[in-house]
């Protein structure tokens, strides 16, 4: 029953008592994996480096000489994360086959405290998406499709639909890693988070997902997307485990000059009992159209969760949020257009067999390599690049986008310490209605509550809430002042208290693993 304890307070403490070994809990953690390889989460499963992993960590158990919390604790990681010896596809064609000759430096700190790596999430092609279903490898679904809390509350239309049909997408781009975490077949796993592709599969996934500021946590090995925007992003079970990964990846790199150049130092997460100092924000630009009421029936009661503890809960504006998705989505394919102009066939990645010049080359190996999400964010990117367009979009975009942080700067010195606001305009669509919109009206619509603190590079955090009518996860984001993680996520731990958010019961896992998986009391908060 390990596999759901937090990292802190029971997993680390069982193996250094000898209550189970690294070797045992990585081999039940691959176990799961295969039990549940019909969700797709993963594109690669290291399997013997993961074992060989965790016999060396059983070593050091042995020894009484842990390298820290993380020893032995299995873990996946997105794939478009540069890792040695294991594949690093980015669910593209153009990267199929491609093993980098480096780890990235997140990867690398992991690996350098003892983790244990199981292997490679699925996601959008190149992070490009938010329902992780436009990847070269298939769709992700999403755990809870399979959960006994939907199969109570979802009613098959007719006598023929079955749960090849109804089940529901996972958000994106990270999917993977959320399934990953929600499925039980790992304790933590990293994703990115560019426009809020980390915490919107955590809202549906039904775990945390934290985006950290802008430059805590090194980019170098990252795949970019957007340079200005990118961050690793977090996804655990319980608040408590992201600040014990946030501590083991945050800290500068040399290889990264966009990181901090001060030490960080880790921290563990007090108990808070006292909100009554807290003021909490509200900004009224949120309520945006789309929102689905019981979304914000959930938001206006965690609101009224915090002002009946003695917190401060005040409306703010931040007016220039309308503005945001727009100018986002100008900035974001003006990067992509310039971050794919290295994928050309020479040097790495898919090559074509056209030989007719170098430029029909050039031509056919992107066309075979990227998906059609990905050429036509490169051609709206070049579109805006183009001289007699860069003034009128990328570098007024730019301009308000410097508003839009500023927007947050005001609210924060007005004496606010957290934003509130939803994470997602509802629970998680079945995917048959999900494909229906093209991906960048899907993500124009998903990325609405997300976006901005990337463009502020604000640290914000996915806390799963409630379950909705449905039977499907909702989430609750906070957003935090720039490098005050340890606020951000106090007051994360102490929401996710009150919630009392429930365990998800897997049906077909449960049958195979019947001590993982235990029911724990549902909360009254919805």
């Amino acid at each position: 029953a390990a596999l759901k304890d937090g990292l802190r307070s029971q997993v680390s403490a069982a193996l250094k008592e000898g209550r189970v070994t690294p070797t045992e809990l990585c081999q039940r953690c691959l176990a799961l994996i295969k039990t549940t390889k019909f969700l797709n989460a993963y594109i690669t499963v290291a399997e013997q480096i993961a074992l060989k992993q965790a016999e060396e960590s059983e070593e050091r158990y042995k020894r009484g000489q842990p390298l820290g919390i993380l020893d032995g604790i299995p873990i996946a990681v997105k794939d478009n994360f540069n890792t040695t010896g294991i594949e690093t596809t980015c669910a593209s064609n153009m990267l199929k086959g491609y093993i980098s000759p480096y780890n990235a430096t997140v990867v690398q700190k992991l690996l350098d405290q003892g983790a244990v790596l199981l292997g490679k999430t699925n996601l959008d092609e190149f992070a490009m998406g938010s329902g992780s279903t436009d990847g070269v490898f298939g769709p992700v679904r999403n755990p809870w499709s399979y959960s006994k809390q939907y199969k109570e509350k979802s009613v098959p239309k007719s006598h023929s639909e079955d749960e090849e049909s109804n089940w529901v997408i996972t958000g994106g781009s990270s999917g993977g890693s959320a399934a990953a975490v929600s499925s039980f077949t790992c304790f933590a796993a990293l994703g990115s988070d560019t426009g809020g592709s980390t915490r919107n599969p955590a809202a549906h996934c039904g775990v945390v997902g934290l985006k950290p500021t802008y430059g805590l946590i090194s980019r170098h090995g990252l795949i970019p997307l957007v340079n200005s925007m990118d961050v690793p992003g977090i996804l655990t079970r319980c608040v408590d485990d992201a600040a014990v990964l946030l501590g083991s990846l945050a800290g500068h790199d040399p290889k990264d000059s966009t990181t901090i150049q001060d030490d960080f130092k880790p921290f563990e997460l007090p108990n808070l009992t006292d909100v009554s100092k807290l003021s909490i924000g509200i900004p009224k630009e949120y309520h945006t159209p789309g929102l689905s009421s019981e979304i914000l029936a959930l938001w206006s009661k965690a609101a009224d969760l915090f002002k009946n503890a003695g917190a401060k809960v005040v409306e703010v504006s931040l007016p220039h949020t309308r503005y945001s998705i727009v100018c986002y989505h100008v900035l974001c394919t003006a990067e992509v257009a310039s971050n794919m102009a290295r994928f050309d066939g020479l040097e790495y990645g898919h090559r074509s067999d056209m030989k007719d010049s170098t430029e029909s080359m050039y031509a056919a190996t992107r066309r075979e390599g990227f998906n059609g999400v990905v050429r036509g964010r490169i051609l709206s990117g070049n579109y805006f690049l183009l001289k007699q367009n860069y003034e009128k979009y990328f570098v007024k975009a730019q301009k308000v986008r410097r508003l839009i942080a500023n927007d947050f700067v005001k609210v924060f010195r007005s004496g606010v310490d957290i934003l509130l606001t939803p994470t997602t305009l509802s629970d998680a669509a079945p995917y048959t209605e999900f494909i229906q919109e093209d991906n960048r009206t899907r993500s124009a619509q998903d990325d609405i509550l997300t976006q901005a603190a990337n463009m502020a590079g604000l640290p914000a955090i996915n806390v799963p809430t409630a379950l909705s009518e449905r039977g499907l996860p909702v989430g609750l984001q906070f957003i935090g002042r720039s490098f005050q993680e340890k606020q951000l996520l106090t007051v994360a731990k102490w929401f996710e208290k009150q919630v009392q958010f429930p365990v998800i019961q897997l049906e077909e896992v449960k049958r195979h693993d019947s001590d993982v998986f235990q029911h724990q009391k549902s909360a009254s908060f919805s």
